[in-house]
């Protein structure tokens, strides 16, 4: 049925696979439209979720696939992974400072507009492993020309796009939230996904060099994704509306879970 993909360059694969994790990060963006006038409530709810799917995204999107990688080499679990985790949230605070110098915090619009800059960074950077994992699963498929292995490279791409629906709407909603206009936040939220059909590309033509540094770039994204949720999302979120705040953490959180190991 898909033969005809073993005939075609491995990055032109790859990049109609990326092209189409990238289409699903831009539908999920799109939600942006739908959320018009929102109060204190609402926010709260919105934020909530968001930082439910980002933690839940940097476990079952980012950490466990980098664990995988490593092949159950103990030592590579450590120092990739911990290590590529560790350097993500150092990324996220030096950004945070960096962003605090160029923005002064103290008025309610620079502060928001610094917290948007923290989540539009923080998911690019995870959309950058996400679309190498992509490329990488799609060189060695091409090039063993096994097609059960490029069946299941299909099925990851299919999987991540469909997970990456969620995704786009936190990202556009997270952005709406804090005053960016729902053109910007749509903006914003679709381009974060572009990156993965471009590393996608660049992965797959260079399978065997970026396979053994992609656990490292997982977990840096994952620290990355996981401290923005933790420090930016959540504290606004729980400000008012404590249970209903936690209710809508954990129901993103579990609608992305479910779309991680389902899909």
């Amino acid at each position: 049925m898909v033969e005809w993909l073993f005939s075609m360059p491995v990055w032109c694969v790859a990049l109609i696979l990326g092209g189409f994790c990238f289409l699903c990060t831009a539908i999920g963006a799109f939600s942006a439209f739908f959320c018009q006038n929102l109060n204190k409530k609402y926010v709260s709810i919105l934020l909530a979720f968001a930082g439910g799917i980002m933690i839940a995204s940097s476990f079952f999107s980012l950490i466990l696939p980098a664990l995988e990688f490593c092949g159950g080499v103990v030592w590579k679990e450590v120092v990739f992974v911990v290590a590529g985790f560790l350097l993500g949230t150092l990324f996220i605070v030096l950004t945070n400072i960096l962003f605090d110098k160029k923005f002064d915090a103290r008025t309610k619009e620079n502060n928001a507009r610094r917290k948007s800059m923290l989540i539009s960074t923080s998911i690019t950077m995870h959309n950058i492993p996400e679309g190498m994992a992509v490329g990488v699963a799609v060189g060695g498929a091409i090039i063993s020309g096994d097609m059960t292995m490029l069946l299941a490279t299909i099925a990851l791409g299919v999987g991540i796009g469909i997970q990456n629906i969620p995704e786009g709407a936190s990202i556009a909603l997270a952005l709406k939230c804090q005053g960016v206009k729902t053109g910007k936040a749509f903006l914003i939220g679709v381009l974060s996904g572009i990156v993965e059909p471009i590393f996608a590309v660049i992965a797959s033509v260079l399978t065997v060099y970026v396979l053994g540094v992609l656990p490292a770039f997982l977990a840096f994204s994952a620290g990355a994704m996981m401290l923005v949720a933790v420090s930016e999302l959540l504290p606004e979120a729980l400000e008012e509306h404590k249970l209903l705040s936690v209710i809508f953490f954990a129901i993103g959180f579990a609608v992305m879970a479910l779309c991680d190991v389902v899909l």
